[in-house]
């Protein structure tokens, strides 16, 4: 039998080509990566035309075990399948491969055979792979988002501002996605690889990596490490000694590569939004148009009545309670079409990394339609109940007496799910999407929908207007971390006669989820308001008292109550005063050029009456530079003005953002940011291209 002469000499996967027609060159330049229902060409070099009566045949295997076989067909079948065409020129077989919109997410190795006309193999091309993503550009798929801003900013913005603070007081950080940095996009299959469904059944786990919902059902779980080889560790209060503080992360691209480097051990530690946002890196890099959304004011209902019983003891310390309102919570929208529900489900759906509470035996939440959570349809899946209960609940505090008793002291419609907010695609200004979740408070419309939704319907809180009524509000300027401020609680008697009364006011330190910390400061006294008058009581907070309790949150609470003679039902009031931070100033002055050195400085003034120790700068962007800690020498005194320098050379072109965190000893999580816009090289100046006339 002659020898067969090899007829396949080459293959070309084009990457740079495929990659750039399907938006994934800012991932990889050399490996093919594509999206799905969108088709791709590859190059087979050959020694000469292919034998008469010879033929090509194309199989696809996916997973580490081969979990899915797909052989490929040769010319448009009928339904969603794979097939491909084929062009012969100058010793060349072009092949376009044609991909379903629903096909599976993944690594895929491409087999190409020759085979001759009994279908015995003549010859086979085994080193071909790529990896698929999800297509929001491609209109058949159901991550297809039709507008190109949102796009760019739900898909291919590497850089994102998330929101802090509390409602009335909103401030944002600036975070470094970096879904296309290097090894991101490996990290997240891993990240899919690693989940409790993947190890116990790898075949059915692969076969349902077509649809986002599961796939984003299974990211939910894996960002946290809650019961799985989960990516982030939460830790919701110091010490923070054995990880990292939550607060200290300026990015994704650090927490993932550690995880993975470390052999998918748990990285320490995450909050809230360290957890969507990791989450929102992951979606993003998989092709999901998402966004980190924050809830001002946020519900954590345990018991599922849609209401918060908040107990506090007689001397207004928090007494135990399941429930808790947090000053804001960060969770993620994504978007797809949801084929598994009804009609009007569509659009952004709510997903929730951080562990909260178990939804089908896992630390997740989602992804839950918003539609269904503004019109109160709570039987519909996922968690609906639980994130309807967050931006919606009622609140009533209790006080519980010594003798057990509990004694309802205030009830409030009005203050859950405020404000709720995310950075806009157009710029880093902050979009109000609370209409999204909800119908105006107090409208005919929210009502009706709270009672779709099972809850109790009450009218508004019957205000008492009987003579000698008294009312209460607690005023403050916005004070900055470091000073002494002052707190104002006004008392007005609306009534016609005086009114005596006990005035308690309690300053603690919580952190932003309402743990409970300390407290700086107690004052108790009587009150005389004259009729008509108002009576006004100032609680002076020292910077040297607060210091010692308040957490890394720089959050102080403030509750009045106020003990009316003769009346039964006492008034409270309660509001939460965020204490500023300074803000670091990036410049990077000169002209940016890809790989070449460029200089940046940081700078901010220590706004404490004490002097800052340990002092460390980190710095990251994507394309600039991985994260880097530069540390201050020696302390910074009152006052002082401490800058650093440092130089780096940009990998990709574009508008990069600069992100800096400052931590030290008695003044944390300073952030600032900065944009630097990186230039391609040029070869020779423009003009000498211009031709002389």
């Amino acid at each position: 039998m002659a020898h067969h002469k090899s007829v396949f000499t080459d293959v070309d996967v084009r990457s740079h080509e495929n990659n750039l027609a399907h938006r994934t060159r800012e991932i990889d330049r050399e490996r093919l990566i594509v999206r799905r229902g969108q088709p791709f060409s590859i190059t087979l070099q050959c020694s000469g035309p292919l034998p008469a009566k010879h033929y090509l045949e194309l199989k696809l295997r996916l997973g580490k075990k081969d979990e899915v076989v797909i052989t490929v067909q040769n010319e448009r079948g009928a339904g969603d399948k794979w097939w491909f065409n084929q062009q012969e020129a100058q010793g060349e077989i072009v092949l376009t491969l044609h991909s379903p919109a629903d096909a599976i997410i993944g690594h895929y190795h491409l087999a190409v055979l020759l085979l001759a006309h009994d279908r015995h193999t003549v010859e086979r091309i085994d080193k071909v792979t790529f990896h698929m993503l999800f297509n929001p550009w491609c209109k058949d798929d159901v991550v297809y988002l039709p507008d190109e801003s949102l796009l760019q900013e739900y898909i291919m913005n590497e850089d994102g501002v998330i929101y802090q603070g509390a409602w009335d007081y909103i401030r944002s950080i600036p975070w470094n996605y970096g879904q296309f940095e290097d090894f991101v996009m490996d990290i997240c299959f891993e990240v899919l690889d690693n989940s409790n469904n993947a190890l116990k059944n790898s075949v059915m786990d692969m076969e349902h990596r077509f649809d986002p919902v599961y796939v984003s059902r299974i990211i939910a779980a894996m960002v946290n490490s809650n019961g799985d080889r989960g990516v982030l560790a939460g830790r919701w209060s110091e010490p923070y000694a054995d990880g990292v503080p939550p607060y200290h992360w300026t990015g994704s691209v650090k927490i993932l590569r550690q995880w993975s480097k470390a052999g998918f051990r748990a990285v320490k530690y995450g909050q809230c939004w360290v957890f969507a946002a990791v989450a929102c890196t992951v979606m993003r890099c998989l092709g999901i148009p998402s966004r980190v959304i924050t809830n001002f004011d946020s519900a954590h209902d345990v018991d599922g009545n849609l209401s918060m019983d908040i107990m506090l003891n007689d001397r207004l310390e928090p007494a135990e309670t399941k429930d808790s309102k947090w000053n804001f919570h960060c969770w993620i929208e994504s978007w797809m079409k949801r084929d598994d529900l009804s009609k009007g489900c569509d659009g952004w759906q709510v997903l929730d990394p951080t562990p909260q509470e178990r939804s089908e035996g896992e630390f997740r939440c989602g992804p839950c339609p918003v539609t269904a959570i503004k019109e109160g349809k709570l039987d519909l899946k996922y968690d609906a109940p639980f994130v309807f209960a967050e931006v919606n609940a009622d609140i009533v505090y209790w006080v519980v007496q010594r003798d057990g008793q509990r004694r309802k002291i205030k009830e409030d419609q009005k203050s859950v799910g405020k404000n709720i907010s995310t950075k806009s695609p157009y710029g880093n200004y902050r979009e109000d999407v609370t209409s999204h979740y909800k119908y105006p408070e107090g409208s005919r419309e929210e009502r009706e929908v709270y009672g779709k939704a099972g809850h109790r319907v009450t009218g508004a809180v019957e205000e008492n207007t009987e003579p000698g009524q008294l009312q209460l509000s607690i005023k403050h300027a916005k004070p900055v971390f470091g000073t002494d401020f002052d707190v104002i609680v006004e008392v007005k008697n609306t009534g016609s006669k005086e009114a005596h009364a006990q005035l308690t006011m309690v300053a603690t330190a919580v952190t932003y989820n309402s743990i409970h910390r300390g407290e700086c400061q107690r004052e108790s006294i009587n009150v005389t308001v004259q009729a008509h008058k108002v009576h006004k009581q100032v609680l002076r907070l020292h910077y040297d008292h607060y210091v010692k309790c308040v957490s890394e949150h720089h959050v102080i609470r403030v509750k009045a109550l106020l003990d009316v003679l003769g009346e039964n039902e006492p008034i409270m009031n309660v509001v939460n005063i965020p204490l500023s931070k300074p803000e670091l100033l990036v410049e990077v002055p000169g002209m940016a050029v890809l790989w070449e050195k460029v200089t940046a400085h940081v700078s901010f003034t220590n706004p404490l009456p004490v002097p800052l120790k340990g002092g460390v700068f980190t710095v990251e962007g994507a394309g600039l530079l991985p994260a880097t800690e530069i540390p201050v020498i020696g302390d910074v005194a009152p006052g002082q003005k401490v800058s650093v320098k440092f130089s780096f050379s940009p990998m990709r072109a574009g508008v990069r953002k600069l992100m800096v965190d400052f931590d030290s000893d008695r003044l944390k999580d300073v952030k600032g940011v900065g944009t630097v816009v990186v230039r391609k090289k040029y070869t020779r100046p423009f003009y000498e291209n211009l031709i002389m006339y």
